[in-house]
């Protein structure tokens, strides 16, 4: 496969913007992500936005470094995906970046960028193609999930979680969270999951499982939340091995993304250094 020479900027280092990131990078391209300062991916096992927290984070065997946006280049030549802490995108004034894929999930509309971009794709709800973005990702499953509409909105958001809601863990109020499982452990219905501490007088609201099945995901340890954000899931088909894979959605997304690239003439001749010109060898003369 020929060199990439295009940068792409994904913003957003959780488990479905993930799913992007690894085909993009699986596909040759030269991947850059951005994130906040205090990244809230529920399932950091298969999340390169841990790298914010670790200094490194490997997901079915890529790994991504943080960096500062003077570390790029390197990180790049090394075969591995630099994350920088820029929630502003200001690397975008930076750096000749082709493609921006904005995978932060917010469900809003998005602030334009600071500069203009050849192709800008969203994921989900919150972009309508043709307006604030170039091209959308349906990112609800359905019959169009990961399906690229270049005109129009993506399905709007349900409120609701996909499977059982129960699932679904959230914080019972504002404060301070502490874990008390890990990512990948059984949990028993009413198994103590973690605890929010309000700073009222040392009060500590519990959360338990409300069904049995495993811990897929929750939030890093010590983070402020805000009653009803979303902190953990609890996955009741009990298999450890899922909370390390990423998912169906994630990939399927992520194959939306790369149809939205592939797609776009202009976009794909730009992806590639020119392939040099086979050597050819003289024979020698009998």
């Amino acid at each position: 496969m020929p060199e990439s020479k295009a940068l792409v900027l994904v913003r957003g280092g959780g488990d479905l913007a993930s799913g992007v990131i690894l085909r993009l990078h699986r596909a040759g391209l030269n991947v850059v992500v951005s994130e906040l300062p205090q990244p809230l991916a529920v399932r950091r096992t298969v999340s390169f936005a841990e790298a914010v927290y670790e200094g490194s984070q490997s997901v079915e065997g890529i790994t991504a470094r943080l960096v500062e946006s003077g570390g790029i280049k390197s990180v790049l030549e090394a075969g591995q995906i630099p994350v920088v802490v820029d929630p502003d995108v200001e690397v975008l004034t930076q750096l000749p970046f082709l493609i921006v894929v904005d995978g932060r999930l917010t469900k809003q509309p998005p602030v334009p960028l600071p500069v203009q971009i050849p192709l800008h794709i969203g994921l989900g709800p919150g972009f309508r193609a043709g307006e604030n973005c170039d091209a959308v990702i349906e990112t609800r499953r359905s019959h169009t999930l990961g399906r690229v509409y270049w005109q129009g909105p993506a399905q709007a958001d349900s409120g609701q979680p996909e499977g059982d809601p129960r699932r679904v863990l959230r914080a019972p109020a504002d404060g301070i969270f502490t874990a008390h499982k890990k990512i990948g452990e059984h949990c028993d219905i009413c198994d103590l999951i973690g605890e929010v501490a309000t700073g009222n007088e040392d009060r500590k609201v519990k959360i338990e499982s409300p069904l049995s099945g495993v811990l897929r995901g929750i939030i890093h340890d010590g983070r402020f939340v805000t009653e009803g954000l979303k902190i953990g899931d609890v996955d009741p088909r009990d298999d450890p091995s899922a909370c390390f894979l990423v998912s169906d959605k994630a990939l399927a997304i992520g194959g939306g993304v790369l149809d939205a690239v592939l797609s776009r003439a202009d976009i794909r001749n730009k992806l590639w250094a020119p392939s040099a010109p086979p050597s050819v060898t003289t024979p020698p003369n009998p």
